[in-house]
């Protein structure tokens, strides 16, 4: 079976464990590409793009690959509809920095433009003074006419303005979780970090509007399965934990060892037992 190319960069994490369960599928099926259009309403070509992530799969076509692979559909169509509902939130690409299309308006000529300033200043139409007096003049009319020319000390002012408020928003954000955190919490918050790989994270699960809380996210509904990592995987374990179904490990890592922990919680709640974290169990964890 020849190896799967590299997903794109750009491919959300939800999108990625759609994919990589399709792919999974596939694989055991032992069904070529050729195989698979010929049984399915897609195309090999449309099966190349899907599965390699160059464009979205559509919902028919993950229901007629578990059909054609024979395999129940319902835990693919959930893994669909929250990479559906990841897109539909997205923003779209490139609109953030898109700069303006509008063309700008057009500026008035002058007679005698000394070098450079056509470029920074706006001269009188009707200014017949000569070229040593037409910088001291174009000053004098940026000054009394605002918006024209920005002052370099406003300027100045404004972005240092701006920095602070970007500055004072992000201790605010970085506090969100430190207001409320017990002495001795490793979230991602009281540690000031990302999520680093290997590293052990304490659990100090409490309730918090009606639901428990570890503190290390606040998901409810990100699907998570073998190889996951990341803080949702730490919230995951410690959460396991305070319902009585310890994985032992609090990593972040999503092994074998948490996999079987949400097996028996499933089992437990009668929930689907698949071992795969997602909106049901989320729900039933946080009770």
């Amino acid at each position: 079976m020849p190896r799967w190319k590299e997903l794109p960069e750009e491919t959300s994490h939800t999108e990625r464990q759609l994919l990589v369960q399709l792919r999974r599928l596939k694989d055991h099926s032992d069904l070529s590409l050729a195989a698979l259009a010929s049984r399915t309403s897609y195309s090999r070509s449309s099966w190349e793009r899907y599965l390699n992530g160059k464009k979205p799969v559509p919902r028919k076509a993950v229901e007629e690959l578990a059909r054609v692979c024979g395999t129940e559909p319902t835990r693919l169509i959930v893994l669909y509809d929250v990479a559906e509902r990841a897109r539909a939130k997205a923003p779209a690409p490139g609109r953030a920095n898109e700069p303006s299309s509008r063309p700008r308006p057009a500026q008035p000529s002058s007679t005698a433009p000394e070098r450079g300033q056509e470029q920074e200043q706006e001269q009188a139409p009707d200014q017949d003074q000569d070229q040593d007096s037409a910088s001291a003049s174009a000053s004098a009319s940026a000054s009394a006419r605002p918006g024209r020319t920005v002052p370099l000390g406003w300027m100045l002012a404004t972005v240092a303005l701006a920095v602070a408020v970007a500055f004072g928003a992000g201790l605010l954000a970085a506090r969100g979780w430190d207001d409320e955190a017990p002495a001795g919490k490793t979230g991602p918050a009281a540690a000031g970090t990302g999520y680093l790989r290997g590293r052990t994270y304490e659990c100090a699960v409490r309730r918090k509007d009606g639901e428990l809380r570890a503190g290390h996210s606040d998901t409810r509904e990100m699907l998570l399965d073998i190889n996951s990592t990341g803080f949702d995987v730490v919230e995951a374990q410690c959460l396991l934990r305070e319902r009585g179904f310890s994985p032992g490990v609090f990593d972040g890592l999503y092994d074998e060892r948490t996999k079987d922990a949400a097996k028996k919680f499933q089992h437990a709640h009668h929930l689907v037992v698949d071992g795969i974290i997602g909106p049901d169990t989320w729900r039933e964890l946080r009770r």
